[in-house]
Formats: C-alpha cells, structure tokens, sequence
C-alpha cells in the first residue's frame, strides 16, 4: 500500500505544501496507552487528495505543519470515532481541531448497527479492513512495513465513506442534527484525571480504611515501576491482584509470587518494596489513615418516588421516539439528561436548552412531550 513516512523536517515541510489549499482531509491517530506507560501520540495518518501520509511524533514535531489545516473551520476533517484522538491532540501537539465531520456520529444518527470503521466500509465501500493490529505497540521503533500498511488503511476510504453517510443524512433530515454534535465534540480538551486512584478498583469501596489505605500505596508502588519500565500499569499488575495483596496480606516475597496475576520475575526484583510500603500503612495510627473518597454527587441526594416516576415516564417517550426514529436510545437523548430534566422540571425551551448535554435537535424532536411529561 503507498504512502510517504513523514520522519524529518524535510519530509515534514513536503506535507505541508500538498496540505496547503485543500479543502477535506482524512486523519486519525495512534498512541501507545494500551503497552506503555504513557498513552503519548505515536503515529498521525493523513489522507489528502491521492497520497496519504504517516506522520511520526517521535521523530519530529508536527504541530506547525498540521495546525493550519486542521484549525482551518473551512477545511473539512474526516476522522471517525474522534473523541479520544481530539484530546491527544490538544495535549501532545496543541491543535483545536475545526472543521471535523466525524462518520461514527453520522452512523449513529442513521442508525446503523455496527458503528465501527470496518462494518461500516465493508457495508458502504465492500473494503475489508484488518483488525489485527488494533492493540499494536505504536510506540515500537522502527513500525515494521506490515503496521505501517495498516495504519495507512484507516483514512485511505474515510472521505469517501464520509460522502455517502453525509448524502444519507440530508436525505433523511438529519445532516443538521449531526453537525451540532459535531460542534460539541470539537470542543473537548485533554484533562487530567485528578481523581483518587483507588476510586477505580471494583471492590474497594467494600474495604476498611486501613484497608483503602494500603490498596492506595499498591497503587502508586505500581505506577512507579510502570514509569520506569515504559510499561502499561495493568501489564505490571491487574487491579484484582493488589486487591488480593492487600486482602490477604502476604508475609513475604515467596507468599506474594503465589497470589495470581502477578509476574514472578517482577516480584521478585520489586516485590519487597510493595510488601514494605504496605507494612507500613499497617502500623500508621488510626488519624493518620484515608479512606475511600466520598463520592462527590450532584447534591441532590435520593431520587423522590415523584422523580422516579417522572423519569420512567420520560424514558418511555425517548424510547417510543428512538424506535420511530430507527436510532439508539442514548444516541437520541442520554439517561443523564433526562436524569436531570426529571429532578429539574424544565416548563420551555429555553429552561430545557439550559440542560447540559441538550441539544437542539434533541429539542426540536422530543422537548414539547419531554415538558408535558414533567
């Protein structure tokens, strides 16, 4: 499959000049979350005209050369599935993508079964991707020729794949509804997860704080040895096998090599350090210790009868529309939202524009039964 390695300067100044002037590209993104420690950008693919290009982030930086088109509002970008690369590329390369037309939001919207890049160009296009790079080290110098091929694969149909879901939503009125979708996805940022790790652990919540205390420090002595090997944290150490370290309390490094998903060799070398941080956390005073954090609702507390009640009633109008409409329930309106519609009894548009996460359209189709209802 062709395509050019963008891997220098030189090389870097080329794309930008057949990027000049274009009005529709097709981009996509890879990073290295699923093997490494750190989930960094790892590879670019950009589709332009006939040649698609692959953009290493390692080698070069390719910010300026990117940012005129991609930040360009009358340059259409062709991405599926964005959300997650849109943060990427705010954190690792400052871009604030404009212009995207995103086709797994187009499928969405037309209801189509199968919402991933491969059932939708096997569908419309008769084109069989390959999944079997999916959770490939992107981050693995040099990418041999095989991924290289494939990563190419992903935006080489996207523009036209784009053409024929953006033709099927005029036709059936809702080329409107995708483009503010569209609109509210262009505007997430990268943000830190600033929240307590152990907050995260199934089971945890059932701990005592002594308990919580220790699970925390496991978790930071995992993170720490995924730093330093470039590691993936669950690759050190599953959630479940700290929750059984810290459950079961081993008394020495010989116990801890018996407990399930945990690397022997790993153990070995920097098994003593876990079982000394924990050991630690055990003869701290009780004042001294931290429990699970309290969980930061939206200070509304339980839900009234009235309210359930209410919110049954709005889900069975959003489901009777959904079925009319041949689209996902949540696709046409979130439980969250009708969550808050039902405690916050919105009596017109304007209250109900109001709602986070409403849309226009949403408005347009459902907002006359959704105040009725309530």
């Amino acid at each position: 499959m062709s395509f050019t390695l963008i891997a220098d300067d030189d090389a870097l100044g080329a794309l930008r000049r057949h990027l000049e002037g274009r009005s529709r590209v097709a981009l996509d993104c890879e990073a290295a979350g699923f093997h490494r420690y750190s989930d960094r950008l790892c590879l670019l693919q950009v589709t332009a005209g006939e040649r698609t290009f692959l953009v290493d982030p390692l080698a070069v930086d390719p910010a300026a050369a990117l940012r005129p088109t991609l930040e360009d509002p009358d340059v259409t970008v062709v991405m599926h599935g964005a959300d997650y690369d849109l943060r990427l590329l705010d954190r690792d390369l400052d871009i604030r993508l404009r212009g995207l037309f995103d086709t797994q939001i187009a499928a969405a919207l037309l209801g189509e079964p199968g919402l991933g890049l491969a059932a939708l160009l096997d569908k419309y296009a008769g084109v069989k991707l390959s999944k079997k790079f999916q959770r490939a080290d992107w981050a693995r110098r040099p990418l041999p020729d095989e991924m290289l091929d494939y990563a190419a694969s992903d935006t080489r149909h996207l523009l036209p794949l784009a053409d024929t879901l953006a033709t099927s939503l005029r036709e059936r009125g809702r080329l409107a509804w995708a483009k503010e979708e569209i609109l509210g996805l262009e505007e997430v940022r990268w943000e830190a997860d600033g929240n307590d790790p152990v907050s995260r652990v199934k089971g945890a919540r059932d701990m005592d704080t002594r308990e919580v205390a220790a699970l925390r420090e496991a978790l930071a002595w995992r993170d720490e040895v995924a730093r330093q090997r470039d590691r993936a944290p669950f690759r050190i150490a599953g959630d479940a096998a700290l929750v059984e370290v810290v459950l079961g309390r081993p008394a020495s490094v010989a116990d801890l090599e018996r407990v399930k998903g945990l690397n022997r060799g790993l153990v070995q070398s920097e098994g003593g350090e876990l079982l000394r941080r924990i050991r630690a956390v055990e003869a701290l005073e009780p004042s001294a210790l931290v429990g699970f954090p309290r969980r930061e609702g939206n200070g509304r507390g339980r839900p009234t009868p009235e309210v359930e009640e209410r919110l049954e009633r709005l889900k069975g109008a959003r489901n009777r529309k959904a079925q009319e409409l041949e689209i996902d329930r949540g696709t046409l309106l979130s439980n969250t939202v009708l969550q808050t519609i039902a405690w916050t009894t919105p009596r017109n548009p304007g209250d109900l524009a109001a709602i986070p996460g409403m849309r226009r359209w949403q408005i347009e189709l459902l907002g006359d039964e959704l105040m009725k209802l309530v």
